[in-house]
């Protein structure tokens, strides 16, 4: 009897690895098309996500530095979107001795155009970063699928690379390298929960020649910096006439100098109004 029990105990082990082993090939297995596909399927059917022409998005916004200085103020954020035409609006108090009001990122299908927020007609460092690498503007990956353009939408000009498994604040996820036709130095990373599908995390880096060192938030154009890193997180997902979408939105924007100093802003947004296919004025996606 206790050599049956002992048999049946081995053979239900024996099956619970090989249960697992063939969980793991398959996650190994799957083509990023596919997880991409997946991830479409978990905002909404096709035919619910090809019915979205428009989306507007508003809410509340802290902004935060969190290093290289230090603060917390309120304000709100937007974001207009038709098709791959977007207004991105953060607007916030002034924190500590700048007058940087936010930022404005516009794209209207053709150029990028970055609203200058000080008295003194400066970009901050954050905008210049963006600016240079206006394609996160132009093919919709900031903001991720708070976009009615989202990047993953139209995969014609991207390759895609499976780069695994991967623990995100003890959560598993899925990655993928993004990779533009159009841009060769900015390496970009999406995270998607290993079990929903959805969009959890994008991480944009860069690593360029050390230029002066400066710790003011608006810099002028020919300073550069050793290390950049934009992590975009999204949270709280909630559905709405079948289109599930996150309603937590953070930013945070990173910059390291090769002297060891270092500066790390925040913007914590949150959803609170979405609408969509509004109809779009086009001065909408001009800079004013």
């Amino acid at each position: 009897m206790m050599n049956r029990i002992s048999h049946y105990s081995r053979e239900s082990i024996f099956l619970l690895l090989l249960a697992g082993m063939i969980s793991s090939a398959h996650a190994a297995d799957m083509k990023p098309e596919d997880l991409v596909a997946k991830h479409l399927d978990s905002i909404g059917t096709a035919q619910a996500r090809a019915a979205i022409k428009t989306r507007a998005v508003q809410g509340a916004l802290k902004f935060r530095i969190l290093v290289g200085g230090g603060g917390e103020t309120g304000g709100t954020w937007g974001r207009v979107t038709d098709g791959a035409k977007s207004n991105f609006v953060m607007k916030f108090g002034v924190v500590g001795h700048t007058d940087w009001w936010g930022e404005q990122f516009v794209f209207d299908g053709d150029k990028t155009s970055f609203a200058a927020p000080s008295s003194n007609h400066q970009w901050s460092v954050f905008a210049r970063f963006v600016h240079d690498h206006d394609l996160i503007v132009k093919e919709s990956l900031l903001g991720g699928e708070l976009s009615a353009g989202w990047a993953l939408q139209n995969l014609e000009h991207v390759k895609l690379e499976s780069l695994g498994r991967k623990k995100i604040d003890g959560r598993d996820t899925e990655c993928i390298g993004y990779h533009s036709k159009g841009q060769s130095d900015l390496v970009i990373k999406l995270y998607f929960d290993a079990e929903t599908f959805h969009h959890v995390m994008t991480v944009y880096t860069l690593e360029s020649a050390a230029g002066v060192a400066s710790h003011s938030p608006l810099d002028s154009p020919s300073q550069q910096d050793t290390r950049y890193k934009i992590e975009e997180r999204f949270s709280d997902f909630k559905t709405d006439n079948g289109i599930t979408l996150p309603r937590h939105y953070q930013i945070e924007y990173s910059r390291e100098l090769q002297d060891g100093s270092t500066l790390v802003y925040q913007w914590e947004m949150t959803a609170d109004k979405t609408a969509e296919n509004l109809t779009m004025d086009p001065a909408n996606f001009h800079l004013k």
